[in-house]
């Protein structure tokens, strides 16, 4: 599996509002070929981004993600938070973002992000809308049920385990999900853990890295790629 060696996290980081459009447009204009964003379910069924189960901290909503329609949620500003220049942002749908990653040539890991008891619904609905789609992208996820449930829908899309830090039954965690690469912490990397995938022959990309002396050492170690709050640090470098 190929990776972009820098992912902009949650579209474009730490320059644009999480999650939106506007954050895929920034990071395409910095240079990047990759981007990361989180995707749960709206009361519809509708895949949206979003990271946090709940709306306060990144738009002008209240409550659970998991309780509003997809209609009113694309009515919420997710981007006056951020800053005021983002302000009537909306919160995009899975294939909108999709779309728009489509039309800026960007690559695309799909992070599937339950609500909690949503974790069968929720990867199913990002692996059918996904399959639809005419980018390159991957679906990523800490839920093992959210994998396998993504496996069943389109096993053809490539997955990736996400971990805060890769555990000792890491390779039957990859084995049950069908997963063909891991993502794990940088900061909770260590060299033992790397070598061992790297002997298993699985990519690893690691989050979340902001100094490109660290990803340079990360790299220098073997991981594949990193995800980064600051795609602006490497806009004049290859990504």
């Amino acid at each position: 599996m190929i990776y972009p060696r820098i992912i902009a996290h949650r579209c474009g980081g730490a320059l644009a509002p999480e999650n939106t459009l506007a954050g895929l447009r920034l990071a395409a204009r910095l240079g990047c070929c990759g981007v990361e964003f989180d995707v749960m379910l709206a009361a519809d069924g509708v895949p949206v981004l979003m990271h946090d189960e709940t709306l306060e901290r990144t738009t002008t909503g209240r409550g659970r993600v998991a309780e509003m329609n997809s209609g009113l949620l694309a009515r919420l500003d997710a981007g006056y938070r951020h800053h005021p220049a983002f302000a009537v942002e909306p919160v995009p749908t899975l294939d909108e973002a999709l779309r728009e990653c489509a039309a800026l040539g960007l690559w695309a890991n799909v992070e599937i992000k339950p609500a909690v008891g949503q974790e069968t619904e929720t990867g199913q609905a990002v692996a059918r809308h996904a399959a639809a789609a005419t980018g390159k992208l991957l679906l990523s996820s800490f839920s093992s049920i959210a994998l396998r449930a993504a496996a069943d829908e389109a096993v053809q899309l490539p997955r990736a385990m996400l971990f805060d830090a890769i555990p000792a039954d890491w390779r039957e965690r990859i084995m049950e999900t069908g997963a063909r690469a891991l993502h794990s912490s940088a900061r909770a990397l260590t060299g033992e853990a790397l070598q061992a995938v790297r002997d298993s022959g699985f990519p690893l990309a690691c989050y979340t890295v902001n100094r490109r002396e660290d990803a340079d050492r990360l790299f220098a170690m073997g991981v594949s790629a990193v995800f980064t709050d600051r795609p602006d640090l490497w806009a004049s470098a290859e990504m």
